[in-house]
């Protein structure tokens, strides 16, 4: 598949987990592609594993000005732009009564600012050539709510309706926004709780394919999204997520239940 042949993807926290996946996708269908992320010598070695199609960015998304020279390092080096995958995040823990301010501002400009700030550079490119793709990394807490990451459910959520928004927006530019909403992924993000036997078996039990999710299987949803394939699809949030979010989070009346409930004996 050649779904992206002469085409350009910038992708944000690139170097690592979804992001590297997707770039590798990205790559493989034949796009080039800028590998953006903070962590530089990161973004730099898989650059060199995957060759003259890519190039590097070193970039903290938070920052509104170093995300413009972001887009515009990009669109100098290949000459245009036409994926945007906004997927730099990070995650912390605590009650909102536990929060400090720098706690908070920190989660709320990596996982959603800078998802504004690449759109607003990113936007007026893609008019003036045509039109684009872009693709946020929401999440399925910003679905629903969750134990101890308030701030996290609180930036995503707002990436979820700011995707909704911007989709609206910019459908007569022939720009597609959407958003892909993993739920659990093996990542260096959560490489401690991968690790944990405990949370395995928490994952076994409350995900119905009975695992976390491949950063491979993200950058699939990602690349679809993101391709002509998903031409008459934006504002979307794709949820890819095993199965969490289909049952209602009540316990497994299956694996709990002495008895069956039926209406013509009860």
């Amino acid at each position: 598949m050649n779904r992206f042949e002469n085409r350009v993807a910038l992708v944000t926290g690139g170097a690592s987990g979804i992001g590297a996946a997707s770039v590798r996708r990205f790559v493989a269908e034949g796009a080039q592609v800028m590998v953006a992320d903070l962590d530089g010598e990161g973004a730099e070695q898989l650059a060199i594993e995957l060759g003259a199609m890519t190039d590097t960015f070193q970039v903290d998304v938070a920052d509104s000005s170093a995300v413009d020279d972001m887009v515009k390092a990009t669109v100098e080096r290949f000459g245009r732009l036409d994926v945007l995958f906004n997927n730099a995040g990070i995650v912390s823990t605590g009650t909102v009564d536990s929060l400090s301010d720098e706690h908070w501002k920190r989660i709320i400009d990596v996982d959603l600012s800078s998802v504004m700030y690449g759109c607003r550079a990113a936007i007026p490119v893609m008019r003036a050539q045509g039109g684009g793709a872009i693709v946020n990394t929401a999440s399925i807490s910003g679905l629903f709510g969750d134990w101890g990451i308030p701030a996290y459910n609180a930036a995503k959520g707002a990436v979820v309706n700011l995707t909704k928004a911007m989709a609206a927006d910019h459908a007569r530019d022939n720009i597609r926004v959407n958003a892909v909403c993993p739920g659990g992924v093996e990542t260096p993000l959560v490489a401690d709780v991968v690790a944990s036997r405990r949370a395995q078996i928490e994952y076994q039990r409350l995900v119905p394919q009975g695992r976390m999710g491949k950063p491979e299987e993200i950058a699939a949803a990602v690349a679809f999204l993101a391709s002509d394939d998903a031409s008459y699809i934006t504002g979307h949030n794709l949820v890819v997520d095993g199965g969490v979010t289909v049952t209602t989070g009540q316990p497994n009346f299956t694996a709990i239940a002495e008895r069956w409930w039926d209406p013509l004996k009860n």
